[in-house]
């Protein structure tokens, strides 16, 4: 059993065998560490050495496939090396009598929350890794309530996971490994599909345990602006690492990051627009650091935004179009008539024009993904069900009013609709990728909605077809296609995903969180291959996001879903203007915005786009006359 002993050189705890002889002052350490998923098959990670501190926060940064995961899977011992050495916490976890210890020593949160649900009801699922532990009953009850209220979910510990929304799923594995009060937290982009609030929560309780409590935590991430929190950032490419040191110094390294499929932070780029007209700023990472660097620069230029009207033009438009969407009255409760009815919509309202690049974003459990599901009748409306009977309407009451969806000249409260057809115009991207890949091979799970939407094509068809799809995702046919999905990177899966609705080249697509789990270039693709689509064959786009700069980046217009209701529908520009509002809802507004409050607390006030390219002209005009904008 572990004694210990405090020790004043780092002033926390220091673990102890038999024989108070302390342990080593590092978390984790790989020696030379090499590991292939097959025989034959190049290796995930390449002669990768690396320490990490007792008591250190690391964020490790690098593209899809560039071996975060794999290091994370060995860290925890779920993988053994295949050449060199692996110790956290001083054991070896290859070792049968190591990985016990390492496991008490280290947590790990994975990116898919279903990957390590084990119970049926949230508290027994949270008990689950402190029961194995030997924790006490007693202390149990105590850490499960503390770990719920630490990722706010604690009115939900008697629900069960399996009706819960993607991002709560993922507080809940977050509050799983935090109840076993592990030495070293690994989170393997943990929070890809969690809203701003629940993101902030997750990486503030890590930053919390790591400075109060001493624990060390290994952060794999995307956001760069999560990055930041740590005291140091490893970069990895293609299985080795390639940058290490502070945060700063590594994002002072922009085009080096390029090269490596990653990118600055928003800040950064708006920062070097700015350079690039002659704008004397300095490298900036928080918006109120580049808002003090615009007030410097105004004291030598001068300030005079100019008024360019309405700064946005809505596709939305009052005529009538082949494909346009109207959602009336639309409700819907998961179990109803049981003890977990959950009223997920409350009388939806919305309008899509046919044309628009339409945004949706909500908080976690606000009905973004039930919504989206109604629209290729992935869940259907009740008079679209078969033994539908209208429910009798109680004496004195008014009935309620019938939900109704109408997609072009689909109307889905119809049980007559052709529902094939209409799948076949309206194409679904799930917020999980693995849940809609099923083949053996890349080429069939891409190809198998093409061939039931269309029998009479040739093989050969078929074929093409599916290459230029997987090309168009950016995926190399010749490498993938006889691969089990299976055997991909998480942001492969999305790309494969992806191929498999736009083969069929559906009028209207959707996309739930369709960049999340994306390296930097990844989303930049994503987004730059649904432009493309959106502009040669594909109608309209639709997109549920959590992230507030791809929504302005990319939408014409956005809807806010709160708690099952249709908040606010606008331009991009309108809607992030209620930023306190939002905020109270635990949304965000995108990093352009939280620059643009920042500049009106030091009297400059601005109106513009809110694109980095938008914002950044903006501030040229307004204080070079436009001479370089």
């Amino acid at each position: 059993m572990a004694k210990k002993k405090k020790d004043k050189n780092l002033n926390k705890d220091v673990q102890t065998e038999g024989g108070d002889k302390p342990l080593p002052d590092f978390a984790v350490r790989l020696n030379g560490v090499s590991f292939s998923y097959a025989e034959n098959e190049p290796y995930a990670l390449k002669n990768v050495s690396l320490e990490i501190k007792r008591g250190e926060f690391v964020a490790v940064l690098g593209h899809n496939g560039s071996g975060k995961s794999t290091l994370a899977r060995l860290i925890c011992g779920l993988l053994t090396a295949d050449k060199g050495s692996v110790e956290v916490w001083g054991y070896n976890p290859a070792d049968k009598s190591g990985l016990g210890k390492v496991r008490e020593h280290a947590g790990v949160v994975f990116q898919n929350p279903d990957n390590q649900m084990v119970a049926s009801i949230v508290e027994d699922d949270i008990a689950f890794g402190p029961e194995n532990l030997g924790v006490p009953r007693e202390e149990i009850g105590e850490r499960i309530s503390w770990a719920l209220n630490a990722v706010g979910m604690e009115k939900y510990r008697n629900s069960t996971p399996a009706r819960l929304s993607g991002g709560q799923k993922q507080r809940i594995a977050v509050a799983g490994v935090l109840a076993i009060k592990p030495d070293v937290l690994v989170l393997d982009e943990s929070t890809a599909m969690l809203d701003p609030k629940g993101r902030r929560e997750v990486t503030e309780v890590a930053a919390r345990l790591n400075r109060e409590e001493g624990m060390t935590v290994i952060l794999i991430t995307h956001f760069m602006d999560e990055a930041l929190l740590a005291d140091r950032a490893v970069v990895m490419n293609r299985g080795e690492i390639v940058l290490e040191g502070a945060p700063e110094e590594i994002f002072a390294k922009g085009d080096e990051l390029e090269t490596f499929n990653l990118s600055l932070p928003e800040i950064g780029g708006i920062c070097s627009l700015l350079k690039a007209a002659g704008i004397s700023v300095k490298d900036c990472l928080h918006p109120e650091e580049l808002a003090l660097e615009i007030k410097k620069q105004s004291e030598i230029y001068g300030f005079k935004p100019r008024s360019s009207g309405d700064i946005t033009v809505s596709t939305e438009n009052n005529c009538k179009n082949e494909w346009d969407i109207d959602v009336e009255n639309l409700t819907y409760t998961y179990s109803p008539k049981s003890p977990f009815a959950t009223k997920a919509l409350k009388g939806i309202n919305l309008h899509i024009s046919e044309g628009e690049f339409f945004g949706i974003i909500g908080h976690t459990g606000s009905g973004k993904s039930t919504l989206v599901q109604h629209l290729n009748a992935l869940i259907k409306l009740p008079g679209a069900r078969k033994r539908y009977k209208k429910p009798k309407v109680k004496k004195g009451r008014q009935p309620l009013p019938e939900s109704k969806i109408t997609i072009g000249n689909y109307d889905l409260s119809d049980k007559k609709c052709n529902w094939q057809s209409l799948r076949a115009h309206v194409g679904m991207v799930f917020q999980y990728p693995e849940y809609q890949l099923f083949a053996e091979t890349v080429e069939d799970d891409v190809a198998f909605g093409l061939k039931n939407f269309n029998k009479q094509l040739t093989k050969e068809e078929i074929s093409q077809a599916v290459k230029e799809s997987l090309t168009a995702v950016g995926l190399d046919y010749d490498d993938v296609h006889d691969k089990s999905p299976f055997d991909l990177s998480g942001g492969q899966k999305r790309r494969v995903a992806i191929a498999g609705v736009i083969v069929t080249k559906p009028k209207i697509l959707v996309l739930d969180e369709p960049a999340a789990g994306l390296d930097p270039l990844g989303k930049r693709e994503i987004m730059k291959l649904l432009h493309g689509l959106h502009g040669d064959w594909c109608k309209t786009v639709i997109i549920v996001s959590h992230d507030m700069d791809e929504i302005a980046e990319n939408c014409t217009r956005a809807c806010v879903v709160s708690d099952g209701e249709i908040f606010d529908c606008a331009t991009p520009e309108k809607l992030f203007d209620r930023a306190d509002e939002l905020f109270a809802l635990g949304l965000d507004v995108p990093t352009t915005q939280k620059i643009l409050i920042e500049m009106s607390g030091l009297g400059l006030n601005l109106k513009c786009k809110l694109t980095s390219q938008g914002f950044a002209s903006a501030v040229i005009d307004a204080l070079k006359g436009g001479e370089n904008a």
